[in-house]
């Protein structure tokens, strides 16, 4: 992979989830880029000109003229003093993406640093080390900054880094590699940490990963719409053209080809019933609400991940420096907290799923599921679990894009809380991702108390794949067993392919 100051496409970021990521190198018209900003940011040193961010101090210290003997120092004394955050660490695969991110916003050529600042961070992504960056202390706004110094600490050799999954001193780290730490120059504090690039990298692996669950839930739908004999009517594409919606169209349609060729349909299409419960009859309605606004995400993301967001912003053309906010995350903030919502519903309607199979006064079959109910439990708590969770991200779901809190002496007054944001869509797509594997497990054990009749392609593709990890529930066992064999037949990829390959038009 290159980076060449091109766009970078939002899905071709997935490889950067798994345990192989691609070598990444700095293209030519990219240090070109670098090169022609770096001059603009010399030639205003060279005039004694004084430049925010360039040799003054930052925020409320704006005001502050540094001399030009002390901007190295300078520079180191703002990354260490800005990496001061707490909590866990972030997850490999996010850290991955914002350095890629953060060298790629800076090979645009608008933040004044050499090239050898974007070498060394592909340089270090492609060698496997990585910084150790808590996760919580940024306010997405000047940037994400107390993060982002994190990750400027390793260039530096200072805080603490990862060397092939190892955790050890960023010094430690350097020297196995035989690697000297930076010398900051002007202005490369700064650009390393004044961007988004840790809210973006946090939304963008929880938005790959919630667009990996859009198939699964419609699969588990026509799962549990086969199991309780639901009726296919409401997913007829005539009902779906006359409220345009495209997500409504998109879910109805691979329902209807999930169940094509089901012998359970026919066998009761005479049964009398009216209507199914609206979790069953309104899901195009609400999984495709979700893909909708999943996909307003997937267009902001794939602007900002191409985006230059530090400040003040170089530009070489007219030898000009402005400060300005392209550092504000509010433009991320919005989207991801109704994305939290959009996917928290995905989960809502799964438990209410769930309710109407181990329910025997709305499913006709044995009550939880279970053979020999009372004696055994089956899914009573399985459900539970997978209401919990659902509450869970209910109150995970409030804005967090509401909120605003002054920084930095009030100079930083409106802030946008981003990242926050993008944590708890991430968590919700978590709690999302389990109840769904419950709502599939039912789904399959219920298929397998029913009149012995096939159910449609894609159902029958998903049950045949389970059932060779998964044996019918005849009596009560260690039952989250049964989720992790499902859940990891979901975050491996193989349920969706397994099912895919009996219905390739599935999207």
């Amino acid at each position: 992979m290159r980076i060449d100051g091109n766009p970078i496409d939002l899905r071709s970021l997935e490889v950067f989830l798994g345990d192989a990521p691609p070598i990444v190198e700095l293209g030519p018209q990219a240090r070109r880029n670098l090169e022609r900003a770096r001059r603009t940011v010399t030639e205003i040193l060279d005039r004694g000109q004084v430049v925010y961010g360039i040799n003054t101090g930052f925020g409320k210290l704006a005001n502050t003229r540094i001399d030009a003997d002390r901007l190295q120092e300078l520079q180191r004394n703002l990354i260490v003093s800005h990496a001061v955050g707490v909590g866990p660490p972030l997850e490999r695969a996010v850290v991955r993406l914002a350095m890629l991110l953060r060298a790629n916003a800076l090979a645009f050529g608008h933040s004044g640093v050499r090239p050898v600042i974007v070498e060394r961070l592909l340089g270090l992504l492609n060698d496997d080390c990585l910084p150790v960056i808590p996760s919580q202390g940024s306010v997405g706004a000047s940037g994400d900054l107390a993060p982002l110094a994190h990750m400027a600490c390793l260039l530096i050799g200072e805080g603490e880094a990862t060397l092939e999954g190892q955790r050890m001193s960023a010094a430690e780290a350097l020297e196995t590699l035989g690697l000297l730490p930076l010398e900051l120059e002007a202005k490369e504090g700064l650009a390393l940490i004044n961007g988004t690039q840790i809210s973006a990298a946090i939304g963008t692996v929880a938005w790959l990963r919630v667009q990996r669950l859009l198939g699964t839930a419609d699969l588990a739908c026509a799962m549990t719409l086969e199991a309780l004999e639901g009726s296919i009517r409401p997913f007829d594409e005539r009902v779906h053209r006359l409220r345009p919606h495209p997500g409504h169209a998109e879910v109805a349609a691979n329902v209807r080809a999930l169940m094509v060729g089901s012998e359970i349909l026919p066998s009761h299409a005479d049964c009398g019933k009216v209507q199914d419960q609206y979790s069953l009859r309104c899901v195009p309605q609400v999984h495709g609400a979700v893909r909708d606004a999943l996909r307003h995400l997937g267009e902001v993301l794939q602007r900002e991940i191409n985006a230059v967001t530090d400040n003040p912003l170089i530009f070489p053309e007219e030898s000009e420096v402005i400060s300005a906010g392209n550092f504000h995350a509010e433009p991320l903030a919005i989207p991801f907290d109704y994305a939290c919502a959009a996917c928290a519903e995905l989960a809502s309607i799964s438990e209410r799923r769930l309710e109407n199979l181990v329910n025997p006064d709305l499913s006709g079959l044995p009550p939880f599921l279970a053979q020999d109910p009372g004696l055994n439990s089956g899914f009573m708590i399985a459900q539970v679990t997978a209401a919990a969770l659902v509450s869970e991200n209910k109150a995970l779901a409030h804005p967090a894009s509401v909120d605003s809190i002054p920084t930095s002496a009030n100079k930083e007054d409106h802030v946008s809380m981003a990242p926050i944001a993008a944590r708890k869509l991430m968590a919700v797509a978590e709690n999302t991702t389990n109840v769904l594997a419950i709502e599939i497990m039912a789904a399959y054990q219920a298929l397998g108390l029913g009149k012995g009749l096939a159910p449609g392609r894609g159902v029958a593709a998903a049950v045949e794949l389970i059932g060779h990890d998964l044996p019918p529930l005849t009596k009560d066992r260690y039952l989250k067993r049964d989720v992790d064999v499902v859940r990891k037949l979901m975050d491996d990829g193989r349920l969706l392919d397994a099912v895919r390959k009996a219905v390739p038009e599935l999207s």
